[in-house]
């Protein structure tokens, strides 16, 4: 079996495995392609024959990522309109994300 870690970031929750490639919301301070990033809010790691629980997270696991690439969804239309009043708003919204590879599992 592979090892496996669930990691916390962005506010939702991963399953990563080595040399996973995942989108998740934008990381501040990784800007360009190559940048390592270090995710430390590890809940779970699992090597198929011992699993670790976190309470609610494991103390000095830390997950390896680099950067592969930046971007920003399609766009979200929101709009909002009272008949027969005249009142009509319309605002656009793209979500920026992070594109990772995961690296090295504790």
């Amino acid at each position: 079996m592979a090892k496996i870690a669930i990691i916390e970031t962005g506010g939702k929750q991963y399953v990563v495995t080595k040399d996973s490639v995942l989108d998740v919301e934008k990381i501040t301070g990784a800007t360009k392609a190559g940048d390592k990033i270090t995710f430390d809010k590890v809940l779970l790691t699992d090597d198929g024959s011992q699993t670790s629980v976190g309470k609610p997270y494991i103390e000095g696991a830390k997950v390896s990522a680099e950067l592969v690439e930046t971007g920003r969804d399609k766009k979200v239309v929101v709009m909002r309109y009272r008949q027969k009043s005249r009142y009509y708003k319309k605002k656009g919204h793209r979500q920026p994300y992070a594109t990772v590879r995961i690296t090295a599992l504790p």
